[in-house]
């Protein structure tokens, strides 16, 4: 079961759960160019094989200190080839990071991305949009 995290403001209590942050997470990554997809890990591919469902896949969060303002993710991306690993590992951190304060109010102190692997099929307009980058 996702863990709530309780917030008091001057409204009341407010609780997040975990998977719903790594789902702005998950959507975050997946929104930047070169991402092929996120890495589930083997637990959640059987848990999704017998029906079972997880937010967030190849996205892990964590609150740091018990605290309830400050979060830790950490994602676990597979990058298409021909991208500079680096680079798309910096663009996941950035976006990720935005994304995330911005939705749910909370402070991102780390995100950690864990490059899993490099998918060589790539849409072939992608394809052709970065030969054009690469040219220029």
């Amino acid at each position: 079961m996702a863990e709530l995290r309780p917030e008091f403001s001057v409204k009341g209590e407010r609780s997040m759960a975990q998977g719903f942050i790594a789902q702005y997470a998950a959507e975050a990554a997946g929104h930047v160019e070169g991402v092929a997809g996120l890495d589930t890990g083997v637990i959640i591919s059987l848990k999704e094989a017998i029906g079972g469902k997880h937010e967030g896949r190849g996205v892990k969060v964590f609150f740091p200190n018990r605290s309830a303002q400050k979060v830790r993710i950490e994602v676990y991306p597979i990058v298409y080839f021909s991208f500079i690993l680096p680079d798309v590992a910096w663009q996941i951190q950035e976006r990720v990071k935005k994304d995330v304060e911005l939705y749910t109010g909370l402070i991102v102190e780390e995100v950690n991305v864990h490059i899993m692997g490099v998918s060589q099929s790539k849409p072939s307009e992608a394809v052709e949009e970065r030969a054009k980058e690469l040219l220029e």
